[in-house]
């Protein structure tokens, strides 16, 4: 009897064994996935529309807003909408990052000298602006394919469907919300977020 009792508690501790073997191993493999998707836009660096590097590590801590824009676009009046937000919120730690694309109907055909002319002559941009870009395609800016691949943001796969969509980064460089080009940055969602 006293055998048989002693085998019952054994096989207990194995089972028991066993059950916190698998928990741990579970919770390896999660914890191991999620530091694959913990890639942040602070990894990149690219120039600026004056040959100048631009560091994206230099804005931690800081809520980040990434648009592609155009000159020559339907939706180019939002530059004033963004660089209004841009001066209201710079100073509470938000950034926005203009990058230039020419995907969409070659709405953006200027060189980076004359995108830089237009933008500060038209809206008084003074918000970081980026040296041209692609946004899709083969030639996709390492920038864009973290944007727009889970695999690299852990968040969502999106596409840039046209000029001046939004991605907004929080203070950790993790991409949190993607916002459509015809949506303003004047938005009660983009406001809520950037207040938060």
């Amino acid at each position: 009897m006293k055998k048989l009792a002693l085998l019952a508690c054994g096989l207990l501790f194995m089972v028991s064994c066993q059950q916190k073997k698998q928990e741990l191993t579970m919770a390896s493999n999660i914890e191991t996935t999620n530091n694959m998707a913990k890639e942040t836009i602070y990894q990149f660096k690219v120039k600026d529309l004056y040959g100048e590097q631009f560091d994206f590590a230099s804005l931690k801590g800081k809520k980040v807003i990434v648009v592609n824009t155009a000159s020559k676009c339907g939706l180019t009046p939002q530059y004033k909408d963004l660089e209004a937000l841009y001066k209201e919120y710079k100073d509470k730690g938000l950034v926005i990052v203009g990058f230039p694309a020419n995907n969409f109907a070659e709405q953006e055909p200027g060189t980076n000298e004359e995108i830089a002319t237009f933008c500060q002559q038209n809206y008084g941009v003074s918000f970081p602006m980026m040296d041209k870009v692609s946004v899709k395609g083969a030639d996709m800016s390492p920038v864009y394919k973290f944007l727009t691949q889970k695999s690299k943001n852990g968040l969502e796969d999106s596409e840039v469907q046209w000029n001046f969509q939004k991605y907004l980064i929080n203070e950790k460089g993790e991409l949190v919300k993607v916002i459509s080009p015809k949506t303003l940055v004047t938005d009660p969602e983009v406001i809520n977020w950037v207040k938060s």
